[in-house]
């Protein structure tokens, strides 16, 4: 027997579904629940989009850029919504990606460029995009589930009152780390299949790049970007299906040769860095070295830590503090001072000025009241080179003492970086070379003076075993500066 609040519960699921629309879904044909129009959609895209390009940047290469461009606009017009103001673009990641959030925005990060081997693997993971757009993936996602703030380092859930410090991601970001269900990834990767087909690429080849990305993240573990792979079919499943869709496509299609374009992919994409950019910061023998802003700190030894554009995080296995380095806004380091204070709501127990390592400082202890207890906050403010930086150092006040040390080695060891190796590390690129003879790959790779502890990584470039063979004047990628 229902009982009265049953019934308010009912009666108020049912305004709210009347509040909402039934829309058709421009995929299936069918009628839907949706919380969002279309213009909405396409507001909240170009919204995200600067939070995005913000957060990673854009990897500037014209011809690249070029490419994907006219191939999206391409497969757009030939998709279900061929009216949505689309815009592709590469991001400034190594991570393996490609995402996409409404209203018509495809990204590809230059990890996942660099991986290719191919137009028509390109092709099919660009479709796969364009079709979790067509089929309102994210809109239907969004009504399911409700947004949470994500931190960055594992470790930061195990003590929820310190997540507050890191900053929270823009909505921009959460849509593009917010994840689809199974049956979307298949409807995607048919959508995939077809748009490809479409526009005259084998799909089969998608099946393969599939196959190649599961390997690499075999070997590569977890990043800080969730990977292409991390919602979709098990790989055998999956590979299975996007074979026999492609064929079938291929056999109703009529058309007489379906492209692959190896070499002139392979040709766009010489010169791309791959892995690391030093100028955005590296960790090297536990110290962060930045050569643009030209700082250098040791990082707590057994710490995890994570780079991105608006922090630098580190934080103990154990979850129970954290270290940032961010920017802090002001002209002096008193205004820095109170602008931190009042950005994380602290009450300033101590500070006092310094000088650390010739550079102008301002130390400061900061307390901040909870109802499960107080956090406390060591801040070091340190003047250099037309910026401000604040370190910071938070932990339960329980468990202060025994971590500020640890804190404070960090902070007093903060210093500007004059290695000139490190100042002009450059970074890893592709380079595209020409096999000589019928070889291995392993042989190829030897003979342009490999080393033999990348060999592996060079396979999962190149989509291909070390012993597969090679033939003479065949394109591979090798690594270069």
């Amino acid at each position: 027997m229902r009982t009265f609040k049953d019934v308010f519960n009912l009666c108020s699921v049912l305004i709210l579904l009347s509040l909402s629309s039934c829309a058709t879904n421009p995929v299936t044909g069918k009628k839907q629940v949706v919380f969002m129009s279309e213009a909405q959609e396409v507001a909240m895209g170009k919204q995200s989009d600067p939070e995005i390009v913000a957060f990673f940047g854009l990897y500037e290469d014209p011809q690249l850029q070029e490419f994907i461009t006219a191939k999206g606009n391409e497969m757009a017009a030939i998709s279900h919504r061929p009216n949505l103001g689309y815009e592709f673009k590469i991001v400034d990641s190594p991570v393996i990606n490609a995402f996409a959030v409404p209203g018509g925005y495809v990204y590809f990060t230059r990890g996942i460029m660099a991986h290719f081997n191919n137009e028509a693997e390109f092709a099919g993971v660009l479709g796969h995009e364009i079709g979790h757009i067509t089929a309102r993936h994210s809109v239907i996602q969004q009504r399911n589930q409700l947004f949470g703030q994500l931190g960055l380092l594992a470790g930061i859930i195990l003590v929820p009152e310190l997540g507050q410090f890191m900053d929270p991601l823009s909505q921009g970001m959460q849509l593009a780390l917010l994840k689809f269900g199974r049956d979307a990834e298949r409807q995607s990767d048919k959508l995939g299949v077809e748009y490809s087909s479409q526009i005259g690429y084998d799909a089969v080849e998608m099946a393969g790049f599939f196959e190649t990305l599961e390997r690499q993240q075999g070997n590569s573990g977890a990043s800080e970007i969730p990977p292409f792979l991390s919602t979709h079919p098990s790989p055998d499943e999956r590979n299975a299906t996007v074979e026999n869709l492609a064929r079938n496509w291929q056999q109703k299609s009529g058309i007489a040769k379906f492209e692959v374009n190896r070499d002139s992919y392979l040709r766009k994409i010489d010169g791309l860095v791959i892995g690391e950019d030093p100028k955005q910061g590296f960790v090297e023998n536990n110290t962060f070295y930045h050569p643009v802003l030209k700082i250098q700190f040791p990082i707590p030894t057994a710490w995890g830590h994570q780079n991105t554009p608006q922090q630098f995080q580190m934080a103990p296995k154990a979850g129970d503090a954290i270290m940032m380095l961010t920017f802090a806004p002001g002209a002096t380091l008193e205004e820095a001072a109170n602008a931190v204070l009042e950005k994380y709501k602290l009450t300033k127990v101590e500070s006092k000025k310094e000088t650390i390592n010739k550079l102008p400082a301002l130390v400061m202890v900061a307390d901040q009241k909870q109802e499960q207890g107080t956090i406390r906050v060591l801040s070091t403010l340190i003047q250099f080179d037309g910026n401000i930086y604040s370190l910071m150092g938070i932990a339960d006040l329980a468990k202060f003492d025994s971590y500020q040390p640890v804190f404070q080695k960090t902070m007093r060891d903060f210093q500007e970086l004059r290695d000139s190796e490190k100042l002009n590390r450059k970074p890893d690129i592709i380079k595209i070379k020409t096999v000589p003879r019928q070889m291995t790959l392993q042989a190829a790779f030897q003979h342009f003076g490999m080393a033999t502890e990348r060999f592996e990584e060079l396979s999962l470039l190149n989509g291909m075993r070390l012993t597969d063979q090679v033939e003479k004047d065949m394109l591979i990628k090798v690594i270069g500066k």
